[in-house]
Formats: structure tokens, C-alpha cells, sequence
């Protein structure tokens, strides 16, 4: 694929610099063009009257921590190299005798900021934008591709059926296409409403001692609560959530709110004193494969456990066991990166979610409660059914980014990155070779060795006392989430009709999500709430043109 420059244009935003490089009267600041040839960057401008000199001025997003410089005498043009992976930040001032002028034009620039999921990136945005095969698919992979979306969107019925037997006893939904309804996410219900496309993940204190230290299943119920049953068949709770709101206040004046949840649950039997919940909303599931295939070295050069610069931001991997060989692997799908990787997740979701047995887990979730069925119909789906859901989920598309060469999105897109939120929400990754789940273990060629721009760091981070469910999986303990990808987030209202955010969807917008953040967010936070009305917009606009 030709690569292809997109150059953001940010007009009115302003570097600070010493006042000691300030001076009384300086030549005026030029006009600066970038223009690219392949991965060449070429900065231009005029000459300036007066000006026996320029400088260039240039800072790597999103930190924007370390502003370098570059005396180009009176050359009026810069050429350099710009790495795929890179995004940075120019200006220019002339300078003579008297001093230095003023900024020019400040611009972003990096190369294909537009193509979300590298090849793997669609230009949509209708409704089937988190829900079409990757373009840059084979004929046979697509085959495959369209065979696991049939799949995802099949209804399971209760056992004995021709087709698609073997829902429950117990289970929280009855197909993969219902908790994520055109691939995205789910939503909370509203104030006394039930679960529908989220759960409650329980557990009590301790880990299980056979598995990479997973959460202790509550005896009578294991480890996700099930509020769904086949005919006939006690489901394990009754949940009703309920808000509770508070009233806040920006820095300028302005009021906003945030709701807190709760929930009310009914247990068929006495849940023990120390049980612990943990609710999830189901997230989208685009981009997956690329995910996965980022390399671990990758994930563990951005951790910073110990904080050992001093930053505040201290993001860990989370460790899981891999459900087919039983090692211990890197955890990269789920709120808490508590499962291995998509294979590991979708495995998981069908015996968890719907109730169906596989090769991966063949006993039903309901054998050791009273609930079970008694049917010797395991596993209820086979190796080659959930291989090709696995590659469909992979293989979906990402949607492409859109408003770029607004100015309120590049403003805003600068807010983002001397906000501090570049440092977990990590803007480009470049993946490895990714294989199949299934025997034959072939490269998933689309998904791999791919620049890709997904805003995440798969890392665990303390999100605060606001954002804690108080229960530790595998690593994570009750503060702390994986930084979720932002990709695709600004067609959430296009697909949806919704805006709930966050990992139960407390937050009923994109505002409301980043005042919820604290821990080592609490920066990023504290940032943001001392922006006006304005600044805060344009960081909305540059989050809605992911």
C-alpha cells in the first residue's frame, strides 16, 4: 500500500518557551507547509524580511513532555525520514539579531493517522462500521471470515433441537450477536432495569489453585452470576440496577454529573458473607486480531510497574493461563486482560455466556449446582465452530478515522496529548505475525506486521477508589482496568443510539467516562477539569473522530 500523509494544521495552539527566548522585536514568524514523498518529510516556507535565520521546533505526541530544536541557519526547507510509528509536533521561528519571532502554524503529522487498523481499515461510517470483514482479506479468508459471522449471529435453543442445541441450563444471554449487537457494545439498563448485555462476574476471596491464580469460584454459583435459565430451570440471581447521582463542577463554573450504580440481587440461595461482584458490559469485539498480534515484548516495554519514571502512571501486564496448553501467557481480551487472547475469550463467552460446551471447556457451568441438566450432549459445539467465530472476530475491520483536518479536532487532539492521556491510551503499536486457532496454524497475513493506531497499551492501571470493583482477577486487583482501545469509539451514538461508556457503563458520555478517571489518572483528569467549555469540546471532537 502507497503510504499516504495526513497533516493536521493547529493554527491557535501555543508551545510555551522560555522567557528568556522572548525578545522585544522580533522578524515575523513564517507560513510552514509539510508535503511528503513516500516516508519523506518535507517542510517549507517562505523566506521572512529581515530574518537572518530559522529554527525548528519539534515535540513527539502525545507526550509533548521534551520540546527539541533544530537551528536550520537560513535554509528555508527541512528534510527527514518519519517513522510509520511516529507522530510529532513543528513549528517554526525565524530569529536575527533583535531575537526570535513568535511561533508559526504548529502542525501534526504522521503518516496513514487515518487508517485506524493499518490495512485491516474500513472507510464507513454507517452502522455496519464495527461489523464488515477486513478489507484486505483473501478469498478464501474471507470465506472463512463470512462461515464465523454466521456463527456469531446463530441463536441457541434449549437441548433437544436440530439446530443449534445445547443454551443453559444456565446462561446470561442466547447468542454472541446479542451481547454485542453489530459487534459493539452493550449497554446498562436504565434506573430498576435488568441485565441484559452485561453480567456480574463473582468470586470469593482467594485463587483457584489449578489455574494461573483465577479467581475462587462461590460455591453454588462459580465465578459469573447467571441470571437467565432454560424452561423450568431456577437461574442463579434476580439483579435490578439502581443510580445514584452527584453534581460536580468544572473549574469555570460549569455543573455536570456522574452516576454511580448499585445493584440489588436475588440470589436462588444465600450467597456467602465475602462474595465479591465485579459488572461488565459487554465491549466491542473489531480489531481483535490485531490485538492479539501485537508482540508481548511490545506490551512489557510500556509497562512501568514500579513507576521508575517517576511519571505517575504505572501500567502492568496481567498473567493468565492459555486454556489449551495450560502455561502461563500474557492476558491481552477482557476488562481486566483476564483472558489469554480472542480464541481463549470466545471459548470462555460460550460456555460462560450462553451456556455451551466446547473441546476447550467441556463441562456445563451448572454440573456441580442444582440447576444442572443431567444431558450427556457435551461438548455442544465443535473445535472447527468456535475456530471460525475466533477468526471472524479477528479479521472484522477497523473503521477509519474521520474529521481529521478539522480544526476543532486538531485542537483537540493536542488537549489529548498535554492532557497526558497519550501515556496509557498509547496512540500507535505495530503488530507481529499472528496464526489461526485452528490445527493448521497459517498466519493471519491481514492482521499481521501492521502499523496500527488503536489508543491503547493492553496494561493494566490503578483507575481509583470511584472505578473500583474491589475483586482481583489473575494480577489485577480491585483498582485496576486494562486501558480499553479508543478506536471506533466516536461511532458508538451511529450504531448504537447510545453513549455508555466505562466497564458497566456508568458514564453516559465521553465527558462523563474521563471525569470518572482518577488513580494514575488523576492527572489527565485534573488537566482536563481546568479546561473552558471550548478546549473541553475540542477534546470531545478528537475522541469522536476515532
Amino acid at each position: 500500500m502507497k503510504n499516504k500523509i495526513i497533516i493536521n494544521i493547529i493554527s491557535s495552539a501555543i508551545l510555551v518557551i522560555p522567557a528568556s527566548l522572548v525578545y522585544a522585536s522580533p522578524p515575523k514568524a513564517p507560513d510552514i507547509n509539510i508535503s511528503s514523498v513516500g516516508k519523506q518529510i518535507i517542510v517549507n516556507f517562505d523566506p521572512i524580511a529581515g530574518a537572518e535565520g530559522y529554527r525548528l521546533y519539534y515535540a513527539e505526541f502525545p507526550s509533548l513532555n521534551r520540546l527539541h530544536s533544530i537551528d536550520l541557519r537560513n535554509k528555508t526547507q527541512f528534510k527527514t525520514i518519519l517513522d510509520d510509528a511516529h507522530y510529532f509536533v513543528s513549528a517554526v521561528k525565524s530569529y536575527n539579531s533583535d531575537g526570535e519571532s513568535g511561533y508559526s502554524n504548529i502542525e501534526f503529522a504522521s503518516l496513514n493517522e487515518d487508517l485506524l487498523g493499518g490495512e485491516t481499515t474500513l472507510f464507513d461510517e454507517s452502522s455496519h462500521a464495527f461489523s464488515s470483514p477486513a478489507p484486505n482479506l483473501d478469498t478464501k479468508s474471507l470465506d472463512v471470515h463470512l462461515a464465523g459471522d454466521e456463527e456469531f449471529e446463530q441463536t441457541f435453543v434449549t437441548s433437544p433441537a436440530t439446530i443449534n442445541p445445547g443454551l443453559g441450563p444456565l446462561f446470561n444471554n442466547t447468542s454472541c450477536e446479542a451481547c454485542h449487537p453489530k459487534d459493539g457494545r452493550g449497554a446498562p439498563p436504565e434506573e430498576g432495569g435488568k441485565l441484559d448485555t452485561m453480567f456480574l462476574r463473582i468470586s470469593i476471596p482467594g485463587t483457584r489453585a489449578d489455574s494461573c491464580g483465577a479467581p475462587k469460584p462461590v460455591p453454588g454459583f462459580g465465578t459469573q452470576l447467571f441470571q437467565k435459565a432454560t424452561f423450568g430451570v431456577q437461574p442463579q440471581a434476580d439483579v435490578t440496577v439502581h443510580y445514584k447521582e452527584e453534581t460536580r463542577h468544572f473549574a469555570d463554573g460549569e455543573a455536570y454529573s456522574l452516576r454511580t450504580p448499585s445493584y440489588d440481587v436475588k440470589p436462588y440461595t444465600p450467597f456467602p458473607a465475602d462474595i465479591m461482584f465485579s459488572p461488565r458490559v459487554a465491549p466491542t469485539v473489531f480489531g481483535r486480531g490485531l490485538l492479539d498480534a501485537i508482540p508481548e515484548a511490545t506490551l512489557l516495554a510500556l509497562a512501568d510497574e514500579q513507576d521508575i519514571d517517576g511519571d505517575g502512571i504505572s501500567g502492568k501486564a496481567n498473567y493468565v493461563c492459555d486454556p489449551i496448553t495450560k502455561k502461563r501467557v500474557i492476558g491481552r481480551m477482557g476488562l481486566k486482560a483476564n483472558n489469554a487472547d480472542t480464541f481463549a475469550q470466545n471459548a470462555g463467552a460460550f460456555h460462560n455466556d450462553i451456556g455451551i460446551t466446547s473441546p476447550v471447556h467441556p463441562v456445563d457451568t451448572s454440573a456441580n449446582f442444582p440447576q444442572a441438566d443431567g444431558k450427556a450432549d457435551d461438548p455442544e459445539i465443535t473445535q472447527q465452530r468456535l475456530d471460525d467465530v475466533t477468526f471472524y472476530v479477528q479479521t472484522l475491520a477497523v473503521p477509519a478515522r474521520r474529521n481529521i483536518g478539522k480544526d476543532a479536532v486538531k485542537q483537540g487532539q493536542l488537549i489529548f496529548g498535554l492532557a497526558g492521556c497519550g501515556s496509557c491510551h498509547v496512540p500507535t503499536l505495530k503488530t507481529g505475525e499472528l496464526k489461526e486457532s485452528n490445527p493448521e496454524k497459517k498466519i493471519i497475513e491481514s492482521v499481521s506486521n501492521q502499523t496500527i493506531h488503536p489508543y491503547t497499551d493492553m496494561l493494566l492501571h490503578d483507575m481509583g477508589d470511584g472505578l473500583a470493583d474491589n475483586r482481583p482477577d489473575h494480577l489485577a486487583d480491585g483498582k485496576e482496568w486494562r486501558t480499553p482501545p479508543l478506536w471506533g469509539i466516536g461511532l458508538t451514538k451511529t450504531i448504537h443510539n447510545h453513549t455508555f461508556f466505562l466497564h458497566d457503563g456508568r458514564a453516559r458520555n465521553l465527558m462523563e467516562a474521563i471525569m470518572w478517571h482518577d488513580g494514575e489518572a488523576v492527572k489527565s483528569k485534573d488537566y482536563v477539569n481546568q479546561l473552558n467549555k471550548e478546549q473541553r469540546h475540542f477534546l470531545i471532537d478528537f475522541l469522536n473522530s476515532l
